[in-house]
């Protein structure tokens, strides 16, 4: 559903968007936990091996050809390690030669994750091929090692400033560069649409899959608390571990820091100004809250936001190879990026 905007939404669901159980690949293999307890480094070789075969990728994958470039952005912490994903076929560029490009920062709770998951590596390619733009995949300094914001943020805003320079080597148009981002990954690319809003750079659209953008986190519906009720132990995740989490991810001052939305979105005053924004939660997913609840708080405040719930899947599914929700994800994706850089 689209928001404070009288054109039609860009994506246009068939069946209903909330079926109250796992679907799909995921609900066939659902027996495949039986006995996993809680995800977590407490999980036996085999307890990982059920989880695998779970989140086996799904055939055929069929994952489009474009080309991979490994190359760096500068940025206050050090160099920040990028991969450029350009298709085969370019979008035919402007008057002045130039085209619009794609940033796309992945998840892993800012602790894990990198360039080669296919969260980061398959979105990317998928979202290259359908768009025709170069997409531009970030490797943010992860929360380890005494890392905390804003250092990850730091890191995206500078590979943000970097496409919108050209920087990965194609003229760039920099008022139509969108970004996107799943999860953690989603929460540092709304990061930017706030900053760039704040700095007059905003970006031409942000897109975002299951977004964590508050703490504590919103509390869970009827119907969301019904869903999860569904799920085997092991694909439910302890909100206790937020305090865990965001105590890595924000340091020691939590949200005692200087612009609390640069570090998350859903916390900051005011998002009136915020760009035009696309939200795809999973419906299985505890932290469907967290993008409800910001998609809420952009209508409040006048912006264009579409938010859709993918039925029937949990979070993460862009992580999966192959996975039919995963490419339907990419494909609702790649429409609203060609809406907002054409």
């Amino acid at each position: 559903m689209r928001k404070n905007s009288s054109a039609a939404p860009v994506v246009v669901t068939e069946g209903p968007e909330k079926v109250g159980h796992l679907a799909g690949p995921h609900g066939e293999r659902v027996h495949h936990l039986e006995g996993v307890s809680r995800i977590g480094p407490h999980l036996t070789e085999a307890e990982q091996a059920q989880l695998a075969r779970f989140d086996a990728p799904v055939e055929p994958i069929d994952l489009p050809e474009v080309e991979r470039r490994d190359a760096v952005a500068p940025g206050p912490h050090g160099d920040v390690p990028v991969r450029v994903y350009t298709p085969a076929e370019l979008a035919a560029p402007d008057a002045e030669g130039r085209r619009a490009a794609v940033v796309w920062i992945h998840g892993g709770a800012f602790i894990f994750g990198d360039l080669d998951t296919g969260e980061a590596d398959h979105t990317a390619a998928r979202l290259a091929d359908a768009t025709g733009l170069p997409v531009i995949s970030v490797a943010y300094r992860l929360c380890r090692d005494g890392i905390h914001h804003p250092v990850p943020h730091d890191d995206c805003w500078a590979a943000y400033q970097w496409v919108r320079a050209g920087g990965h080597g194609l003229p760039t148009d920099p008022e139509r560069v969108a970004v996107g981002g799943g999860s953690a990954g989603a929460c540092l690319a709304a990061t930017i649409g706030l900053h760039g809003r704040d700095a007059d750079c905003p970006p031409a659209g942000v897109f975002l899959a299951y977004p964590l953008v508050h703490y504590p986190r919103p509390p869970a519906s009827t119907e969301l608390a019904a869903a999860i009720a569904t799920l085997p132990p092991a694909l439910v995740d302890d909100p206790e571990q937020d305090h865990f989490l965001m105590g890595n991810y924000l340091g020691p001052d939590l949200l005692n820091i200087g612009h609390p939305g640069y570090a998350l979105p859903g916390m900051a005053e005011d998002l009136t100004g915020y760009p035009r924004t696309f939200i795809e939660n999973c419906e299985l997913d505890t932290l469907r809250v967290s993008g409800e609840r910001f998609a809420a708080q952009l209508e409040e405040a006048g912006v264009d936001v579409e938010q859709h719930t993918v039925p029937g899947e949990i979070h993460g599914h862009l992580s999966v190879p192959g996975l039919p929700t995963a490419k339907a994800t990419c494909a609702h994706f790649a429409a609203f990026i060609s809406d907002v850089t054409r």
